[in-house]
């Protein structure tokens, strides 16, 4: 074998193309996907860091957090009956890694919160405000290319539901309300652990705007309640109704489920 031959790869390339028809065009295109939204988010988040009080920590637990999350969107991809990953399916990645960032800086900046550093609620605000807006556009895309799945599904809620707990437990730590507000937060997963109790409660639900609704209310509550101008009582009551809300939209599932026939 000449030297050419041996550092010019085409020893090899005849192989990588092998293993490249080998691999499920479904899954190399959500990794595709998922590795750009990856790329691109942690590139924003270093540039953010330059311009806003975020610790040095705060972006890479972000990071963290991001990839655990497509992990687990690489996990449910059976889930998802399409050749590629979709339109809908990247808004809700975007989504993700917006979410992974408030997260970490709602739980593990300690700027966050300090009397000097409004400026970083506010872009807090701006980012869940921004997210807020995404929430309905990936089930357009989903309907528009007729790509929904199962995952797909998935992904927006348990998305929505990370953000809404995130949120709950900023509003805590600004002291806008007391430690009952987390239960907003807490109150998807304590479903999903009373399925365990009461099979009923696995069964399917259909789609509904009551519960589309109740979310989108319970984020753009929890995100004006972060607001600096806004504080108790008034931070307090709001919070309070939105759980109410949450309450009788879970109450009114709950029930459905529960009566139908085993």
């Amino acid at each position: 074998m000449s030297i050419k031959t041996r550092f010019t790869g085409a020893r090899w390339a005849p192989r990588l193309v092998a293993i490249t028809r080998t691999v499920d065009p479904l899954l190399a295109d959500t990794l595709k996907v998922l590795g750009l939204v990856y790329v691109a988010c942690v590139f924003s988040w270093g540039m953010a860091a330059l311009h806003l009080p975020l610790e040095i920590h705060v972006p890479v637990i972000a990071a963290l957090l991001l990839a655990g999350i497509f992990a687990l969107v690489l996990r449910g991809l059976p889930a998802h009956r399409h050749a590629r990953f979709g339109f809908a399916n990247l808004v809700t990645s975007l989504r993700a890694g917006i979410v992974s960032l408030v997260g970490a800086t709602v739980l593990f900046s300690h700027s966050f919160g300090a009397a000097h550093f409004d400026s970083l609620i506010w872009w807090t605000v701006a980012a869940v405000l921004f997210a807020l807006a995404l929430d309905g556009v990936d089930g357009y895309l989903a309907r528009r290319y007729r790509q929904q799945s199962e995952l797909g599904a998935r992904f927006d809620m348990e998305v929505d539901a990370l953000l809404i707990l995130i949120l709950s437990i900023g509003a805590t730590v600004l002291g806008k309300a007391g430690l009952w507000v987390v239960l907003i937060g807490l109150m998807r997963y304590a479903f999903v652990m009373a399925q365990w109790f009461l099979p009923k409660l696995r069964g399917e639900l259909a789609p509904s705007f009551r519960r589309k609704a109740v979310c989108v209310v319970q984020v753009a509550v929890l995100c004006l309640v972060l607001v600096p101008q806004v504080v108790p009582p008034v931070s307090t009551a709001m919070a309070a109704i939105a759980l109410a809300a949450l309450l009788y939209s879970f109450g009114v599932d709950g029930i459905a489920l529960m009566r139908r026939p085993a």
